[in-house]
């Protein structure tokens, strides 16, 4: 069985796409969330193997999100997602314990890589 996945993102139609990649690749998608808070929620109902989480967000950012999933469970897995021109951010993500970043627009490679990276 494949690796399960939540995918964290405000456009559902980055959601379509990130899990139209994982789908073809093996993995499983257990669940999406649209902002940091129902991450937290969705992280903590079905503790998926990764977590794929955007940055930029209403009610709650990524980093945020990533933070609080941190602190009750310091081995998850996260990978944040961010488009171009985020670096600052990004480098907040890794420090905060991200495990490694995607930049939108999704290239299938890249986000297979950095997610079975993460995972090993």
């Amino acid at each position: 069985m494949g690796k399960r996945i939540l995918i964290v993102d405000d456009a559902a139609f980055m959601r379509m796409m990130i899990k139209d990649i994982l789908s073809k690749n093996g993995f499983e998608v257990v669940g999406e969330a649209q902002d940091g808070a129902e991450a937290i929620e969705r992280y903590n109902e079905l503790t998926p193997d990764l977590v794929t989480m955007d940055i930029t967000m209403p009610e709650m950012d990524g980093i945020t999100s990533l933070k609080k999933i941190k602190e009750t469970n310091p081995e998850a897995v996260i990978i944040m997602c961010s488009a171009m021109g985020q670096q600052a951010m990004v480098i907040d993500a890794i420090q905060a314990g991200a495990k490694d970043f995607i930049v939108k627009p999704f290239q299938a490679d890249r986000v297979i890589e950095a997610i079975q990276k993460a995972l090993d």
